[in-house]
């Protein structure tokens, strides 16, 4: 059960957190998501790992009809039972067995997702999911917060690793280290690698 470093790693063990708390996330928008989306026209997003929803939120808040993804039913029925307006569908899904939701995205983003290094086909389905002229934007956690943590950031794919999968006919508008602005796990988590993509 669970990966090897203790991650949660199955929609069991993600529901057992979610039920010993009443938040296990913050409500605010994770600090990329705005940055990096704001210039972009809105349209269909795919949110991956959309736990409680708080970016699904914001999207919708911004025109965005999006489909928010998460392994974790009690996740998906504790963000919908917050926000059940049309612009948001919640789906329950484990990208490890499942196809993703549908085609085509204008946006494909992924916060603090995590994809354990063997799982590569779950990466090539986020990329394959962005249409012609969509965005792709993967955020995670810098590797020495990873290791300050308590887990090594080498048993997952990282947004480097993502931008290398992409080949011909992208173009990487965004991929470096930034602080993060709100310290996040515990304090750990201090700056995040920001990967953003364009599907040419």
């Amino acid at each position: 059960m669970g990966t090897p470093d203790g991650n949660p790693d199955s929609a069991a063990e993600w529901d057992a957190r979610y039920r010993a708390t009443d938040r296990l996330w913050t409500s605010e928008v994770n600090p990329a998501l705005p940055i990096e989306v704001s210039d972009l026209t809105s349209g269909t997003a795919l949110e991956v790992g959309s736990g409680e929803g708080a970016d699904a939120r914001w999207l919708a808040d911004h025109g965005w009809q999006v489909t928010a993804l998460d392994i974790s039913p009690v996740a998906i029925d504790r963000a919908r039972d917050t926000d059940a307006r049309p612009a948001i569908t919640w789906l329950q899904a484990d990208l490890v067995a499942d196809d993703v939701p549908g085609r085509d995205f204008a946006l494909v983003t992924a916060h603090y997702f995590p994809i354990a290094a063997v799982d590569v086909a779950v990466a090539r389905k986020l990329i394959d999911a962005v249409g012609p002229g969509g965005t792709l934007l993967v955020v995670a956690h810098a590797p020495e917060g990873v290791r300050a943590h308590g887990f090594d950031p080498a048993d997952y794919i990282q947004p480097g690793d993502i931008a290398e999968m992409l080949g011909e006919g992208w173009q990487v508008i965004t991929h470096e280290t930034r602080e993060r602005g709100r310290p996040a796990g515990g304090g750990h988590h201090i700056h995040d690698v920001v990967l953003r993509a364009r599907r040419m």
